[in-house]
């Protein structure tokens, strides 16, 4: 439910950090859509959607919804593979399932989803944006897959510097990034216009005066760009693929807009997210975005932290930025149509590379070494298959990073005064992770020997190590003291093999 200040002064305050959310979303919304190979009136409904619709609803009161660059590439690669007719459908039930799993209290294990697969999704995500985004920024069309477009650098390198449409469209592209990195640097008051909406004006204006031919935004009209799922998409669902994307759209709007609502907890002291509410309302948004054949919505970090940056206390701020994202396209639609595709394209390289955790990488390396590995091999995943199976063995690896870390296990070796006895002591976890390490330890021991088993200091032994140990006593005669709690049924302690 909206919760409205109680104060003029709160209104007012939620009112101008509405309008700021606005300017910064504006871009971001059309330039998501351009990118994610959908028509731009695409990227404003599901920013109006995420506004009126899920700024209304219950969860986190500050942050802000709408098209995310994070799926740009899930999107783009739904909409090659089934079209633009099936994205509607897919998002469709992408929010409802979303609603289900709120509605089970689910959201709360989303914040257990490792966080060097979501650093590593994110950074793959930025990579296959920033590269894709380069064509873009020259005028030419993207390769397909990510090989395809490192391989592809140098001949756009070669186009670029030979042909002038290449050239004259990067440059605009690259001043647009130039602006957005240096504008950090002017004064306060100047920074009070966000950077990507200062950006973009300023590359819409220097291509519309100077004259130089460039790709503009195609402009449709918001009803016209308006698709409801038919019965036909609707018939999609029963293709395995079709349900892959929509886990993969569900899993990565989710968690990205459930770590988004943990990252603005963080910034205000206002209330707490409920993370089961808010996996609910952003549900019931992509249920109606997908009703209107739209972009899937995510919270977005970037505007989000805008609205709390501005000053506001309620979610009157995020309702009334919809607001105006719905007056500009209805008043305005021919404003899109000026804006060069390549300063879009500047944008989503700055907003790609802002995605790769560049200064956490290093410290990652140094402190928590499998985390890294983790975070490297779900980014290069994502970069050399697709996003879904990237972000697949990312999960994998890091269920079995933490098995193998976990079933830590020491073996000592001792004999005693007479030389003749030999104590093996097990001490931590002994899994069948280690299993192999534990068995070619004890066939090492001397012959002849006899030999006591200590399990009494393990905090774990699992089913297939109780086995081998038991086998392994009863061949060689040697006598097993004490099982650890939970341990699977076995010879009693102190009983000889």
């Amino acid at each position: 439910m909206l919760a409205a200040p109680k104060d003029l002064a709160g209104i007012r305050r939620d009112v101008l950090a509405s309008l700021v959310v606005f300017l910064v979303a504006l871009p971001l919304c059309v330039g998501v859509a351009v990118a994610s190979g959908v028509p731009a009136e695409l990227g404003l409904i599901t920013g109006i959607v995420g506004g009126l619709v899920a700024g209304s609803l219950p969860g986190s009161s500050l942050q802000v919804s709408g098209p995310a660059a994070g799926m740009t590439v899930l999107v783009l690669e739904a909409v090659t593979e089934f079209g633009l007719g099936a994205l509607g459908v897919l998002v469709l039930a992408t929010g409802l399932l979303q609603v289900v799993l709120g509605a089970l209290r689910f959201g709360r294990w989303f914040r257990a989803i490792s966080v060097a697969v979501v650093q590593g999704m994110l950074a793959g995500i930025g990579l296959v944006l920033l590269l894709g985004q380069l064509y873009t920024m020259a005028g030419r069309p993207q390769p397909h897959s990510g090989p395809e477009k490192i391989a592809g650098l140098p001949r756009l390198a070669v186009r670029i510097a030979t042909d002038r449409a290449s050239l004259t469209s990067f440059a605009v592209g690259a001043t647009t990034i130039a602006v957005l990195v240096l504008w950090r640097l002017l004064p306060p008051r100047a920074r009070a216009v966000p950077a990507p909406l200062a950006a973009v004006a300023l590359a819409t204006a220097v291509t519309a005066a100077a004259g130089p031919h460039v790709a503009h935004v195609e402009v449709r009209g918001l009803l016209r760009a308006v698709r409801p799922p038919g019965v036909d998409d609707l018939g999609a669902l029963a293709g395995p693929a079709v349900l892959g994307t929509v886990l993969a759209f569900t899993l990565i709007a989710s968690a990205e807009s459930l770590f988004s609502a943990a990252a603005v907890d963080r910034m205000h002291r206002g209330p707490r997210t409920d993370y089961d509410k808010e996996l609910i309302a952003q549900g019931v948004g992509n249920t109606v975005c997908g009703a209107l054949g739209a972009l899937p919505m995510t919270a977005v970090i970037v505007r989000s932290a805008a609205n709390v940056q501005a000053g506001a206390r309620t979610s009157l701020s995020r309702v009334l930025h919809g607001v105006w994202l719905l007056l500009f396209a209805a008043l305005l639609p021919a404003a899109i149509g000026v804006i060069p595709l390549a300063a879009l394209a500047g944008v989503l390289v700055h907003a790609g590379t802002k995605l790769i955790p560049v200064q956490e990488i290093r410290p990652l390396w140094r402190e928590h070494r499998g985390e890294a590995v983790v975070l490297g091999v779900t980014a290069t995943a994502i970069l050399v298959t697709n996003l879904f199976e990237g972000v697949l063995l990312g999960l994998v690896l890091a269920v079995v990073k933490t098995a193998w870390e976990t079933s830590h296990l020491h073996v000592d070796v001792r004999a005693a005064a007479d030389g003749r006895l030999l104590t093996v002591t097990l001490t931590g976890s002994a899994t069948f992770l280690r299993l192999p390490r534990v068995l070619e330890t004890l066939e090492g021991l001397p012959k002849g020997h006899p030999v006591e088993l200590d399990l009494s200091p393990l905090r774990h032994l699992d089913h297939a190590c109780r086995t081998a140990l038991d086998t392994w006593a009863a061949r060689q005669g040697a006598t097993v003291k004490g099982v650890p709690i939970g341990a699977a049924s076995g010879n009693a302690d102190g009983v000889r093999g």
